[in-house]
This record gives C-alpha cells, structure tokens and sequence, in this order.
C-alpha cells in the first residue's frame, strides 16, 4: 500500500489523526472522530487553526469559551445537504458532545498570533452545492471555506460528490510551487466515502517528471494525502465518491497548473 494512503485505525472513536509531522510536511493536519450517541471528545487548538465538520449526525459544541449548540442535520453524507462547521482560532479548547451518532472531522493549520479571526459558526444557508464540470467529469460541491470566505488565515477546506462512474479533481492538476499569481504552495488530504461503503475509487497521485507516481485503490474511510504533483480520482460504476478536501500552505490562494497531457481538455472545456 502507498505511503500516502492511510486506513482508518478503527471504526470508533478517533480512526485518523494526520499531522504535519506524521505526513512530513509544514501545514495540513486532518484528525476523524466517529462518536457514539452520548461519547465526548475534547482537543484544544493550540498553535492551529481548526474547521470542525459535522461529516454526519449530529453534536453539542463547545469551543474557545462559548457554546454553539447542537451542530448537524445530515445523518448520512450522501444526503448531499450542506454540512454544519465551526472555525476556532488558535489557543482554543473544544469539545463535542454526540447527540446521535455522528462523525466530526477536524481540519487544520498553522496560524499565527496576529491573525485576529474570531470562533464562529459557517452556516449551511451559505453552502450551495454547486455542479463542476462536464459529462463524465461533472461532479457536484459543497465550499465549506475557500478563498472567497473570509473565516480562516490558511485552511481551505470543500465537500466533493462524484457520481458513480464518473472523473473528479480531473482534468490532472498540481499545486505544489509557490508563485502567485501562476501558481500556490498548497498540500491537500482527501477523506473518501463510498455508496455503497463495500465499494473502492482510484486516486491517481503522480508528478510531470515522474519521481512520484502512486495509483492508490482508495475505499470507505480512506484518508490520501497530497505533498505535491497531480491527483485525480475515479469512480468506477455502480459507485458514488465524496470526498473532503484540507488544503493549507503559506497563502490561501487555489491556484493550480494543469499538467501538459490534459491541458487541451481543460482550455476545451472552458469554452
């Protein structure tokens, strides 16, 4: 199996945790809980800056001194709706109460002590799923916080439905230098899930020159990691994908290069 594949450790409690550290890079860290209906989990931010998502289910959230209630409405991911996240700036303890069962991913990156962003909720009512893409490529997003959401110093984080059969972060894409305007430093996690959950995806993970080139069988639970080069997934028939994007790197700009073999397609498709 590819180093940059992770399989969750388990099917309860804390099944990922995925640090700079642990993926020998500088920014993204990505941790999963799936909590049973009445469990607790508690974590502080420190030096980071941390996106709650309320992947399914639903819980009560505390988080740098105030209580946001009981988060969540979906109960299974493919419901498509929009999920309900919490921002929490650095130096924040949290903690969440399962109401149901429910699974809370927490994305996160540096951040630093000048940055000022404050907790607060980011609503679904401002989460539209938005289609990309087209014919076999056509895929549909949730932007939890993306560039042109003010919440958040460095994390960018989005939902990815992939229907069955279907192409996704496709045409092939890199953004692994930093020079903006042309292109931005940025890592990147997926979190996958299946529909059915007995079913399997490829993500391709490769650079031009070829130094890298892994072709992962990703399935239910699945965590890829990103450092560099291109990545595109698959869904083969008779499977739905979703994934969840993390994406963090010294500025939060998305900015990608498409890589020579499908350049065509993407000035194509632009038109």
């Amino acid at each position: 199996m590819s180093h940059l594949q992770k399989k969750p450790f388990g099917t309860h409690g804390e099944v990922h945790r995925i640090t700079p550290e642990s993926a020998g890079w500088r920014y993204v860290g990505f941790s999963l809980h799936r909590l049973r209906a009445g469990e607790t989990v508690k974590d502080a931010t420190g030096t980071n800056e941390v996106i709650l998502v309320m992947v399914e289910g639903k819980a009560e959230i505390s988080g740098a001194g105030e209580d946001f209630g009981v988060l969540g409405e979906r109960m299974n991911v493919f419901e498509k709706t929009p999920p309900h996240c919490l921002y929490l700036p650095r130096a924040s303890q949290w903690s969440a109460r399962a109401e149901t069962d429910c699974t809370i991913a927490v994305c996160s990156a540096p951040a630093s002590e000048s940055a000022g962003y404050q907790a607060c909720r980011i609503d679904p009512a401002g989460i539209e799923l938005t289609q990309r893409g087209k014919g076999s490529n056509t895929r549909f997003i949730n932007n939890i916080a993306m560039e042109g959401s003010p919440v958040a110093e460095r994390l960018l984080v989005t939902e990815v439905f992939t229907p069955a059969g279907n192409w996704s972060s496709y045409p092939s894409h890199r953004h692994d230098e930093d020079d903006f305007p042309r292109v931005t430093y940025l890592e990147e996690t997926y979190y996958h899930r299946l529909n059915p959950p007995t079913g399997f995806a490829f993500q391709r993970v490769y650079t031009d020159d070829g130094s890298l080139d892994e072709v992962m069988a990703v399935k239910d639970g699945d965590v890829v990691c990103v450092p560099r080069g291109h990545h595109p997934c698959g869904a083969p028939y008779g499977f739905e994908l979703y994934y969840l994007n993390v994406m963090a790197g010294p500025l939060r700009k998305w900015k990608f290069v498409a890589a020579p073999e499908v350049e065509w397609i993407m000035e194509r498709d632009a038109t």
